[in-house]
């Protein structure tokens, strides 16, 4: 006879089942809530703590005192403004002069980083090593000792109101800063659009010549039609305005300047400073994304007949964005963050505005729960777009 055996005691009798405590994903979670408990009631302790210590000190809390009025003057800001405004808005004025110094500052470093990254893989010895001492420099000086270098530089080395350098198409530069002309008629914004739509044109036309390249391999003349839009559109929008002419120019009276606008000591020094030294950093991030394109990229790109300026342009940085872009990221986000050293040399930025605001209504947690939160939207802001950005260019997969 042939025995026979159900499937079950061929294959023996069934695992045991991991008690619940041993499961992977049971523990997970375990632990996550553990975490997320510890860190609420510790929050909960801290605020819960802080507020009876403002209580016991007759010290009120909240943010209602952002409508009371400042009662104190503020130099400069992008915003009319008087001792008699509110907390609120000499608040949002030290914000925009942080965004004002940011953008300055990350738009400037980058040029100059990008041209001495470059300059430093030179073939020219004098340009390199140009450049390595440029880098090697100001990475290595402390940037509010560089602060105070540009800040004295500027209020020492330069002539005083009566004695400025100038006027130079109406601009005049003294120890005080630098007084510009501004226009002095609502024609002008015709022009200001002309510009805008040229740089729209401008960035469409590279767009649509960099597919042609990349589709046939043909270079198709862009330098012509850039200059004769660079000249049309903005000609154009200055008639749309009735060809505005006034423009409201600074006059010395006294022994300052009155009219016009001014850019500060304070300002030029601070935007001096960060952009010089976060664009040594930005040079170092662009030599070693150039170098980590390999050499046969170079020779493969040579081979076909392309100048070194084309290799670099069309070959070499579109591969070295992708190494470049991270890095650069931190660079922007750490001189944003850096901005707040103006309290050092007196520019108003949100800390210094801040700050003085803390210190005559006692709310010392509301005033730097608003400096926290003004740096963390404007750092979540440029990671959100250099992320996107890093995107965009990022391979395909195919």
């Amino acid at each position: 006879m042939t025995a026979h055996h159900s499937k079950s005691d061929i294959q023996g009798p069934a695992p045991a089942r991991a008690a619940f405590y041993n499961d992977p994903t049971v523990r997970a979670i375990f632990w996550q809530v553990v975490v997320v408990g510890s860190v609420v009631a510790l929050v909960g302790y801290l605020v819960s703590n802080a507020l009876e210590n403002l209580e016991r000190q007759n010290i009120a809390s909240g943010f209602g005192f952002l409508d009371l009025p400042a009662g104190f003057a503020i130099g400069e800001g992008m915003l009319p403004y008087s001792p008699a405004d509110t907390y609120f808005r000499a608040l949002l004025i030290g914000a925009l002069n942080t965004i004002k110094v940011a953008v300055a500052g990350i738009f400037f470093a980058t040029i100059i980083g990008v041209i001495v990254g470059v300059a430093r893989l030179s073939p020219n010895w004098l340009i390199a090593r140009f450049a390595t001492v440029y880098i090697e420099t100001l990475r290595n000086v402390p940037l509010l000792l560089q602060l105070f270098f540009w800040y004295a530089l500027i209020v020492e080395a330069l002539p005083v109101a009566r004695e400025a350098f100038g006027p130079l198409l109406g601009f005049h530069l003294s120890n005080r800063g630098m007084n510009v002309p501004l226009p002095d008629d609502m024609g002008f914004l015709g022009l200001l659009v002309g510009i805008l739509v040229f740089i729209v044109a401008a960035i469409w036309l590279y767009r649509r010549n960099k597919a042609i390249h990349d589709a046939t391999g043909e270079t198709p003349n862009t330098l012509v039609p850039t200059l004769v839009m660079l000249v049309a559109f903005p000609f154009l929008g200055w008639a749309a305005g009735g060809f505005p002419t006034e423009f409201d120019t600074p006059e010395l009276k006294g022994f300052s300047f009155n009219g016009g606008g001014v850019i500060s000591a304070e300002f030029m020094a601070l935007w001096l400073g960060l952009t010089l030294y976060t664009a040594s950093f930005i040079a170092e991030i662009v030599r070693s994304g150039i170098q980590a394109v390999t050499k046969g990229q170079w020779e493969a790109a040579g081979a076909l007949g392309l100048r070194r300026t084309q290799i670099l342009r069309f070959v070499v940085l579109p591969q070295a964005l992708r190494v470049i872009i991270p890095p650069t990221t931190s660079q922007y986000l750490n001189l944003t963050k850096n901005s707040s050293l103006a309290v050092a040399i007196g520019y108003p930025d949100i800390v210094s505005i801040a700050g003085t605001t803390l210190n005559q209504t006692g709310q010392a947690m509301e005033g730097i729960a608003i400096i926290m939160a003004v740096y963390l939207t404007l750092s979540l802001s440029i990671s959100a777009f250099m992320n996107w950005y890093n995107k965009k260019i990022a391979l395909v997969d195919r």
